[in-house]
């Protein structure tokens, strides 16, 4: 990193904002010109025969007399024009098909997930809120700067999902704007100028619908579904006055409710900046997967689907959304992978001095190839992948340093020439050793698995950002070398306490 310190270059939230040099056909940026909200009778009719279909469908079937509200889409809260429309309508055939009366998936869709901030700072006019209050929000804006950036990838041809983190800093151009942080693309044009940008960062790749989310509601969601138990690597404690933005969380495992859940996913106030948030956030979108996408969430869906509609935005229609959920609650777990698109910082004075992620284009065509099937141009050109090129970090979770020196002989002894120690020690000891596909590509790192000769596989962006690929070495590890294993100390959190 040069030396440099991210702490100071990640220390404020906010940064100036650009002004569009012309106008924005895409989306509106004036705030104050909402769409019309339809009837209040008519939304209460749409979500009445959206519960009797979720419960048809559970019970085995969907009813002839109920085929018409399968086309509707009640979630959707900004009506799009013509030219937005079209940004999510480039491949003409249809993402769903029934079978049995079931809605099913019968292609691959490319699904753009934004979450929503919008600070009271961002609106002059915008009354202040009381200190004491932990985000300084507008609890039912979706038009502020997207805090958290995904694309999702279902494709029912590999029974996979691939997911794509999007750093909030990239460095892109955004039409009309300029170059600028990708995050301001919702906040100067709504989701289709986000999906115009991200589908040309991507290589053009067709993104047929999107999901926008408050912050309010994301913790109401949270809530609603009794709280998800997450790993808090380190102590978290953070507070910007100016923002009303508080953070505190303690290092261990825990039941985070909504409020801990937005701070965790929030914080970014460490060396890693931005990039150990996307990293936290792909931690818990697993941990999510893992604990609620069972069926007795079931259970929970009166509450959370009211809780839906009124903090989300999105052109899915009700037929798609139970599709994807259908598809997604029946994938093997080990099928779901996670990517960052891959990067540097920026240097100090490269961009007057604001700070920005670099995208590494070559790295982030290699992953588009491998898993959203799209050819970047010539840049998905042929990368050394030999053991002496690739970057491992070894990374500890027993406080054992003869597991790491063990581990980085193996690996040496089999020519991987470029093995060093991760830059933290992995807090939380683990029984199995995980082999983390850094950069996305699981055939490499399944290599490097059986050169180990142990470990399981996982691609997701939660290792060393230097590295390729992390060996997070686990107490199976110790064990088959036959070192000794010691106490582990393990932090307990202090209990929750409110909203």
């Amino acid at each position: 990193m040069d030396g440099r310190s991210l702490k100071s270059t990640f220390s404020r939230e906010e940064y100036s904002l650009p002004v569009a040099t012309n106008p924005i056909n895409l989306g509106k940026s004036d705030l104050s010109n909402k769409s019309p909200k339809p009837k209040v009778a008519s939304i209460k009719h749409k979500w009445t025969l959206f519960v009797v279909l979720f419960v048809a469908l559970l019970s085995g079937g969907l009813g002839a007399g109920l085929a018409f509200v399968l086309s509707s889409r009640p979630f959707q809260q900004h009506q799009l024009s013509a030219d937005e429309a079209a940004v999510f309508n480039r491949n003409s055939e249809g993402m769903t098909s029934a079978i049995a009366g079931v809605p099913t998936l019968n292609r691959p869709v490319n699904i753009l997930v934004l979450g929503t901030i919008m600070l009271t700072s961002d609106l002059p006019d915008a009354q202040s809120r009381p200190k004491g209050k932990y985000l300084a929000e507008l609890d039912d804006n979706l038009n502020g700067m997207s805090d958290a950036m995904l694309l999702l990838r279902f494709d029912p041809s590999t029974k996979k999902v691939a997911v794509l983190s999007i750093p909030r800093d990239s460095r892109v151009n955004i039409q009309g704007v300029g170059k600028t942080k990708i995050n301001f693309a919702n906040y100067a044009g709504g989701a289709a100028l986000s999906a115009q940008t991200v589908s040309q960062v991507l290589g053009d790749i067709p993104i047929d619908r999107y999901i926008r989310f408050n912050v309010n509601g994301f913790g109401k969601l949270i809530d609603a579904l009794d709280g998800i138990d997450v790993y808090v690597p380190k102590k978290m404690k953070y507070q910007d006055d100016s923002q009303h933005l508080y953070i505190n969380l303690n290092q261990g495992q825990q039941k985070l409710n909504g409020n801990k859940a937005i701070q965790y996913m929030r914080y970014r106030h460490d060396d890693l900046g931005d990039i150990g948030r996307v990293q936290r956030q792909q931690a818990f979108f697993r941990a999510f997967i893992d604990q609620k996408l069972k069926p007795e969430s079931i259970t929970k869906l009166p509450e959370v689907l009211a809780i839906v509609k009124d903090n989300i935005d999105t052109n899915l229609s009700v037929e798609e959304f139970l599709a994807i959920a259908g598809y997604t609650s029946k994938i093997d777990r080990k099928n779901i992978q996670m990517h960052m698109a891959p990067g540097r910082f920026s240097n100090p004075g490269e961009f007057d001095n604001l700070s920005y992620w670099i995208l590494d284009n070559r790295l982030l065509a290699k992953i588009m190839n491998q898993s959203f099937g799209v050819m970047k141009q010539a840049e998905v050109s042929a990368s050394d992948d030999s053991p002496q090129s690739l970057r491992v970090a070894i990374q500890d979770s027993m406080s054992q340093p003869e597991g790491s020196k063990k581990a980085t002989t193996v690996l040496s002894k089999a020519g991987y020439a470029q093995v060093f120690p991760a830059s933290d020690r992995w807090t939380k000891s683990i029984a199995k050793t995980q082999i983390i596909a850094q950069n996305g590509d699981r055939e490499t790192a399944e290599k490097l698995r059986d050169a180990l000769g142990i470990g399981e596989v996982v691609v997701e962006s939660t290792g060393d950002i230097e590295s390729d690929i992390t060996v997070r070495i686990g107490k199976d590890w110790l064990l088959s070398n036959n070192i000794p294993l010691k106490p582990v100390t393990t932090t307990k959190p202090k209990p929750i306490s409110g909203n």
